[in-house]
């Protein structure tokens, strides 16, 4: 997606990344524009104040990646967005939203639509300094991971999957982590499991507060099984799935007879509360080997130590593949790190799911009684 600049010699270097900033603030293309530009690797093109402005300047200036606002007038971000991706299907979209109800359901319809990823306005600060830095450690990173910058890929083959004993136990709860494209990913994932699902699932998909509620909510629109958004003391049963609300950790914890969810705001993990790792290692330790994790697109690394002590305790671990990931960070690292058993498309995500699910629970196959021949019945 970047451009690429070929110097003389050894004198190589990739090309900044060229962005087009859409928002009707003056301030806010100011301090986006100024925030981003700081960067050596970013480049801001130009700006435009409505999303009809901004599909005319795509046209003008080809840009690696656009910033949009949600409210606009003329067009807003939607409208413009709906447009985008009928021109230009592969270009990254990140939409800049508020923390507010409104911005989280406009943000979800975005993500719903094609954008790429979205980032919150920093609100209520008080200090110019704080937001700016807030979009800066929000934004730029979600800008070069879009745009391949932060790919890690290894410099040696993927080692096959770390050696294990593994010990055939029945698959008690499904653990999943997610992020950049987590969204889209779930609302084809969880609707293909049927309401009579035998065992729990439970969900950290990074989005602040609000927006999980509301994604708990949509997901629950679409599918068999109840989708909720995670509560201090829920007791986990088969047909469920629980999202972790934005800005707490959500813990799996054995009481009795029952798993119950807790939540903490202990300090956040790999930059995110809630983290994968967080959940993954409460699952392996209140469930033992009796554990399927699943790690779905995203950026970053959460989620690769969690997976790793959930196969220590003799659980399973499959990922989604790079092909069908918006980012392959989360899934490629555990890949990269010899922790995931097998690899999958996201369309085969949930049917493998269910499969080794099942597998756990299929009666013994018992060979067909057969008549015995004469011989064998006077041996007999």
């Amino acid at each position: 997606l970047a451009h690429f600049r070929t110097g003389i010699g050894e004198n190589l270097a990739m090309a900044r990344i060229r962005i087009l900033v859409v928002d009707d603030s003056v301030v806010i293309r100011k301090v986006l524009s100024e925030t981003l530009s700081e960067d050596p690797e970013l480049e801001i093109i130009g700006t435009a104040s409505d999303g009809r402005l901004g599909l005319a300047k795509i046209a003008q200036l080809h840009p690696d990646l656009i910033t949009l606002d949600v409210e606009m007038p003329v067009m807003n971000g939607l409208e413009a967005l709906a447009e985008i991706r009928k021109l230009y299907p592969k270009l990254p979209v990140i939409m800049f939203s508020t923390l507010t109800e409104h911005g989280a359901g406009a943000t979800l319809d975005a993500l719903s639509l094609g954008a790429s990823d979205y980032a919150t306005k920093p609100s209520n600060t008080g200090s110019a300094a704080v937001a700016i830095e807030a979009i800066r450690a929000e934004l730029i990173p979600k800008i070069k991971a879009l745009c391949g910058v932060l790919t890690i890929r290894p410099l040696r083959p993927r080692p096959a999957p770390a050696p294990r004993i593994r010990i055939s136990r029945r698959i008690e709860i499904v653990a999943i982590g997610t992020s950049t494209g987590g969204p889209n990913a779930l609302a084809q994932v969880l609707p293909m499991f049927p309401k009579d699902f035998p065992i729990p699932i439970v969900v950290v998909q990074h989005m602040p507060p609000v927006f999980t509620r509301l994604l708990a909510e949509r997901l629950a629109g679409r599918s068999a099984i109840t989708v909720q958004e995670g509560t201090v003391g829920a007791v986990l049963r088969s047909g469920q799935a629980w999202i972790a609300p934005g800005n707490f950790h959500m813990t799996v914890n054995r009481a009795g007879m029952d798993w119950c969810l807790d939540l903490n705001q202990d300090p956040a993990e790999n930059s995110c509360r809630p983290a994968v790792d967080v959940l993954f290692r409460s699952v392996a330790a209140a469930c033992r080997g009796n554990v399927l994790a699943v790690v779905m697109t995203g950026m970053g690394s959460d989620g690769v130590r969690g997976a790793g002590i959930i196969r220590a305790t003799g659980g399973e671990v499959i990922v989604q593949d790079e092909a069908t990931s918006v980012v392959w960070g989360m899934p490629g690292l555990v890949h990269a790190a010899g922790q995931a058993d097998a690899v999958y498309p996201l369309d085969q995500l949930a049917p493998e799911i269910i499969r080794r699910v099942m597998q756990g629970r299929a009666p013994l196959s018992v060979p067909p009684l057969r008549r015995l021949t004469p011989q064998e019945a006077r041996t007999k």
